[in-house]
């Protein structure tokens, strides 16, 4: 075989636009919004000027604003709304709680439960709201279980990844190579239908998951691990009615135990040593840092009141309804990039901002700028206020609320949502309607009982997702209608010949999963399918084994912490550094490619050919 000659000039723009493209999305300076745009706009100028002819007709450049409209990129919108109404409503809270109460039974037991459960609820629900759920659960009970989180919170987060392989709806990646290649012509796979291949996967993963992983991974201290050992600053203040008022120092001491420490007393402008023998008077501030749980002590010892960021005295300490809660950004979050003074925790939340933590150190409410930073993904904050305010701030889903004092979500809306997402399902793999319909009647459904507002349905869709999947199947369908696709098959063979059909299934699904941890996995899902299919084609193959080649290489997502939103989620609740990843992530992806590979050449019966 000779390497296939150039394509033609429209081809070739196409594929370095893709290059182009591919390389811009591994950029993290560069919003992959951004990007997406970029090479959206690209096309559509390039053919509005170049118009492409072929034998039969000319390629408009508004052909390429399809994806707007695609089924796939509908049904991932719709499922992304339905796993919010989860969140929302806390439909899976009593899973969660249970499992949480099995952490104290037998703790390597209560793992290889988290992974089957995990890993089981992501083949139906995206796996985002799943990681957003489970993450509190196992801080809190490793925490109680004397459990180091490290061997936990990535194998957990690996096994959602795992499990949403095994249906056509699991992951987004999923519905996109389904789509793609259901438009070129063939045939639309079912919802179970390569779930076998999936499952045997798993049962591998599983195993080194529980088994392995835990033991690769370094001990480490996240700034999330332990919530009840944490630092902050606060400031306690004395009201005129306080029986400490006139007292020394000592005496303070001595009414709050031996362990409280006064840094300095703020009276007046003033900063003041806190000497045993200074008299305390009505109006002073105790600046003291300590745990969560010796702040809630001190305040109730002293009959004191936590005086706030915004310079507001708190009295909700004394009434019995007031919470500390450490809450967490998540990358995800609108907060993330927000300054802190434009949240305006108190008017938006009803919550008074306390302290921030960030990259092991504690930022006091009084620290002078502290108003003008800005939230990162994985910050502490330290906020106080009414149960009530921090389980709506829970249910929100706009920060990862840690805190143990806070019950998990759950609302009597919650057997509606789960109702919701069965039926969805339901439906879907009865072959009644596509998921792209069932989940759109979901989502009115769920919206029409309450269980979600407007804004929680315009809070779950991500402008990131969105315009990354129009811009995959736009650089795709550039790639078809060019010939672009077709001659990187061709290349693909001629760097592959001499090798059978498995080797090559084999060989373009480890591909993918090199790809799918540099550039987004939708866009290599998208620009994988027609290669596969061209690849199929020339062999003279059946279509299925290579287009799933394609979206077992394309969920293979464990490499990097980039590679999965929820990656990132994992990373920054765990502490886990971008090497933690490559050490536990890159055996798993050789496993799953190895395992995946066999079996798809045994079942399409390609050994042999």
């Amino acid at each position: 075989m000779n390497f296939p000659a150039m394509p033609n000039d429209h081809a070739l723009a196409v594929l370095l636009l893709t290059g182009l493209a591919l390389f811009l999305f591994t950029r993290e300076k560069i919003p992959l919004e951004s990007s997406s745009l970029f090479v959206l706009v690209a096309l559509a100028i390039g053919f509005e000027l170049f118009p492409f002819e072929t034998d039969t007709r000319v390629i408009h450049a508004h052909e390429f604003f399809y994806g707007f409209g695609h089924e796939a990129l509908v049904a991932v919108c719709a499922l992304m709304i339905v796993g919010q109404a989860l969140v929302r409503t806390g439909a899976l809270e009593p899973v969660a709680r249970r499992l949480g109460r099995f952490w104290k039974w037998s703790p390597a037991l209560a793992l290889l439960l988290t992974l089957l459960i995990g890993g089981a609820l992501s083949a139906f629900v995206n796996n985002t709201p799943i990681v957003v759920l489970m993450l509190p659960m196992l801080i809190g009970a490793a925490a109680r279980s004397n459990v180091s989180t490290s061997g936990i919170l990535l194998p957990m987060g690996f096994a959602t990844l795992v499990g949403g392989m095994a249906t056509t709806i699991g992951t987004s990646t999923n519905l996109l190579v389904v789509s793609v290649a259901a438009d070129m012509g063939m045939e639309k796979f079912g919802m179970f239908d390569f779930a076998g291949p999936a499952l045997i996967g798993a049962v591998a993963a599983v195993i080194y998951l529980w088994l392995i992983a835990p033991r690769m991974i370094p001990e480490r201290h996240p700034p999330l691990q332990d919530t009840s050992s944490r630092v902050f600053q606060a400031e306690l203040v004395l009201d005129e009615d306080n029986a400490l008022v006139g007292r020394s120092v000592a005496d303070v001491v001595a009414k709050a135990g031996e362990d409280f420490r006064i840094e300095r007393i703020l009276r007046k402008g003033l900063h003041i040593a806190p000497l045993p023998d200074v008299s305390v008077m009505a109006g002073d501030r105790l600046q003291v840092q300590d745990t969560v749980a010796r702040l809630r002590e001190y305040t109730a010892l002293l009959g004191a009141e936590v005086v706030t960021a915004g310079g507001r005295d708190v009295d909700e300490l004394a009434s019995g309804d007031a919470q500390l809660a450490e809450v967490v950004v998540t990358a995800g979050s609108p907060l993330h990039g927000m300054l802190i003074r434009d949240i305006r925790f108190k008017e938006r939340f009803g919550l008074d901002l306390l302290a921030l933590h960030r990259s092991g150190t504690e930022v006091s409410f009084k620290t002078p700028g502290l108003e003008n930073r800005r939230l990162q993904a994985s910050d502490v904050l330290l906020v106080q206020g009414r149960a009530r305010r921090i389980s709506l701030l829970k249910r929100g889903g706009e920060l990862l609320v840690l805190d143990a004092t806070s019950d998990l979500p759950h609302t009597r809306k919650a057997p509606v949502a789960l109702f919701t997402i069965i039926a969805v399902v339901g439906l879907a793999a009865a072959g009644i309607m596509p998921i792209a319909y069932s989940a759109l009647l979901g989502c009115l459904f769920l919206v029409t009982t309450r269980c979600l507002e407007w804004k929680d349905v315009t809070r779950a869709l991500s402008a990131q997702v969105i315009l990354i999947i129009v811009a995959s199947l736009a650089l795709g369908s550039a790639l078809m209608k060019t010939g672009g696709a077709d001659y990187l098959a061709q290349v693909f063979l001629f760097a592959s010949q001499g090798l059978s059909a498995p080797w090559v299934l084999s060989m373009l699904m480890l591909m993918m999963a090199i790809l799918t941890n540099i550039v987004s996995n939708n866009a290599a899902a998208v620009i994988g399918t027609p290669i596969a299919i061209g690849i199929a084609s020339e062999l003279g193959m059946p279509l299925e084994p290579f287009v799933l080649a394609v979206l077992f290489g394309a969920n293979l997502s464990f490499v990097t912490p980039m590679a999965y939103k929820t990656n990132l989620l994992v990373m920054n609740a765990g502490g886990y550094t971008f090497g933690d990843f490559v050490k536990v992530g890159t055996p798993l992806t050789i496993l799953l490619w190895i395992v995946l590979s066999v079996v798809l050449a045994f079942s399409y019966g390609l050994i042999g050919i």
